[in-house]
């Protein structure tokens, strides 16, 4: 796989699950929030859009620029935390349910894609 396709999937990732949350807020309420934790306020709704608009924001800049052997390697140490975020929020904390976890199953695939396209950009840099 190249780095681009890489990147592009990794894109991918952001849009689908940014888009679901950006436009509709009160689905991803409904179904990956916990009932112990789920509001169906304006304010929530709200800011699950708001979470969702960022990461459709970072899907388009990586369809928009070409990421280096280090991008890839930042985006998957940055990543490293967010797996501390579901874990604690699923099992410590119960705000996220087994559908709320549809957000830990697209920060593995990004992990994985990431290190994929480390390795790819890495190969095409040295041929550069």
């Amino acid at each position: 796989m190249s780095a681009r396709t890489a990147q592009f999937l990794i894109a991918f990732v952001f849009l689908a699950l940014g888009g679901w949350a950006l436009f509709a807020p009160a689905s991803v309420i409904e179904l990956a929030v916990t009932e112990a934790y789920r509001q169906d306020t304006f304010l929530a709704r709200f800011t699950i859009a708001c979470f969702g608009a960022q990461a459709v924001l970072f899907g388009l800049m990586a369809l928009a620029v070409r990421w280096s052997a280090r991008a890839f390697l930042v985006f998957a140490v940055l990543l490293l935390p967010f797996f501390g975020f579901n874990w604690y929020f699923h099992y410590e904390v119960p705000v996220l349910t087994s559908i709320g976890m549809l957000d830990f199953a697209g920060n593995v695939t990004m992990l994985v894609l990431a290190i994929i396209g480390w390795r790819a950009a890495r190969g095409e840099e040295a041929q550069a």
